[in-house]
């Protein structure tokens, strides 16, 4: 199989794996809160079943990055933590308690940490001027899963019989339908994945033959200038004898018969291959091994898109546990224009990534950051002043909660891609995997607190995502201006 072939087979690989998590995340949200009712559960056991998932991810990430930093084995891997997958959904399916719904969800949320061994891989099979584009085709991946995820509820609510021991109803079903669902992708990886090789490493063995042939014909050159043996060569051997090897000095009344024996002590020295591939090969076999946490992360550049990745993943948390009981209550929407509301959220998003995955290869990454960072300071300043204190009859707030909400979702696209790509950049490339488990678990961080401020549709709430967004808009300005080099 060709090297083409392979990079499209494990890019599609990749994308399905993003959009089967996506898939997930849509097909399980909606029921779980009444399925741990069924099980009598308290009402915050669904807080502590999405944190659970959230958390444990947090805590892989950055150890399944580190593995493939040092074994370079993404496909093991992703294979291992596909397992937990198809564990955490079968329990999911069993669901004889609440506990084990809860530890079903803490053992799923282990296998998203391969995200960060294949952001990893990512970064380090593709040129940093393509790097943006790849990155939102596979953020586009799992938003797609997201839209298209409820669909497989309309046959899911319709399941009612038995399998055995088990019951499999509208509540279980998502459980089932998701473990053959990863048990597939096993396959998938298994004959589609390869491990790239890193881009890097192909320049240097393109190097270090080039060297070689080089050292070859200097040495064919000696070997034809040695067997000349007129007086214009008596100066040039002169000099190499004075030298000699290794800085040695020979007397200069060495005979001439010992001439051949100087050349050669000089081509012994000359005809090793040289010692810098082997070095590289070296750091390449072991890339944590100057690594420092503190001079890699704590760095201005790296400290701002941590923080604006966080902030905006926590206002986007925030406007999703907001949004429904704020419709509820002063639009009086139910589930179907909720549903509707989502799906048309989804699209614009899917938009927007495909568009900046366009912009992105006419105009660099600090461009699409600040035409991101800008929507989302509009975004903050609407939301401040049209949505806390809605003005106008009927039809005008719910124009302005449109208006509101579209802003919201437009800036996430640019934020997004900008801001991974350009941490990709900022960061050591040996160790990707483990620096991006590291970005990955700094949004994930941001999925506990958002829904705490967004949880009721009061006005203060209002108030806190609102303000944040201009919190955002700041630091990510910042942001621009740190990464003035990198765009």
């Amino acid at each position: 199989m060709d090297e083409r072939r392979k990079r499209r087979l494990t890019f599609c690989s990749i994308g399905l794996i993003f959009l089967l998590s996506g898939v997930e995340y849509a097909v399980i949200l909606p029921t779980i809160w009444r399925y741990l009712q069924t099980l009598d559960a308290a009402p915050y056991f669904l807080g502590l079943a999405l944190s659970a998932f959230s958390l444990s991810g947090l805590l892989t990430g950055p150890l399944f990055g580190h593995l493939s930093d040092r074994t370079q084995a993404t496909k093991k891997i992703i294979l291992f933590a596909n397992l937990f997958e198809i564990i955490g959904n079968f329990m999911y399916f069993m669901g004889y308690s609440k506990w084990l719904l809860l530890a079903s969800r803490l053992v799923a949320g282990i296998g998203t940490g391969a995200g960060s061994s294949i952001f990893g891989v990512l970064t380090r099979s593709t040129a940093p001027d393509d790097r943006a584009t790849v990155f939102a085709a596979v953020m586009a991946c799992r938003q797609a899963g997201l839209l298209i995820g409820p669909a497989f509820n309309i046959f899911l609510r319709l399941c009612n019989f038995q399998l055995g021991p088990f019951v499999v109803n509208k509540y279980t079903a998502p459980g089932l339908f998701m473990c053959l669902m990863w048990i597939l992708l096993q396959l998938v990886v298994v004959f589609m994945y390869s491990d790239l090789p890193p881009l890097e490493r192909k320049k240097v063995q393109e190097a270090s033959t080039a060297i070689k042939s080089g050292d070859q014909e200097s040495e064919s050159g000696l070997l034809e200038d040695e067997e000349e043996e007129n007086d214009e060569v008596k100066p040039l051997m002169t000099s190499q004898e004075l030298v000699g090897s290794y800085g040695s000095v020979v007397p200069p009344n060495h005979s001439r018969n010992n001439i051949p024996a100087a050349s050669n002590s000089t081509l012994s020295h000359v005809s090793p291959p040289p010692s810098p591939p082997p070095s590289e090969t070296r750091e390449s076999s072991s890339p944590i091994k100057e690594f420092s946490i503190s001079r890699e992360f704590l760095r201005e550049e790296v400290v701002v898109l941590l923080a604006a990745q966080f902030i905006t993943l926590f206002n986007q948390t925030a406007l999703e546990t907001m949004v429904t009981p704020l419709t509820q209550k002063y639009f009086g929407y139910g589930e179907l224009e909720n549903s509707v509301m989502y799906c048309l959220c989804g699209v614009e998003v899917i938009a927007g990534f495909f568009f900046v995955r366009w912009l992105s290869r006419r105009v660099g990454e600090r461009v699409v950051l600040a035409v991101g960072l800008a929507i989302c300071n509009i975004s903050g300043v609407w939301c401040l002043i049209f949505l806390a204190t809605p003005l106008g009859g009927y039809p005008w707030p719910l124009t302005e909660f449109i208006i509101g909400v579209f802003l919201q979702v437009l800036g996430l696209p640019f934020v997004a891609v900008a801001q991974v790509s350009l941490f990709s950049k900022i960061t050591c490339e040996k160790t990707q995997g483990f620096c991006q488990g590291v970005r990955r678990s700094v949004g994930r961080s941001s999925h506990h607190p958002g829904p705490s401020v967004g949880r009721g549709p009061h006005r203060e709430h209002l108030y806190h995502v609102g303000g944040d967004d201009g919190t955002a808009g700041a630091a990510d300005d910042y942001a621009g201006v740190l990464l003035r080099p990198y765009g």
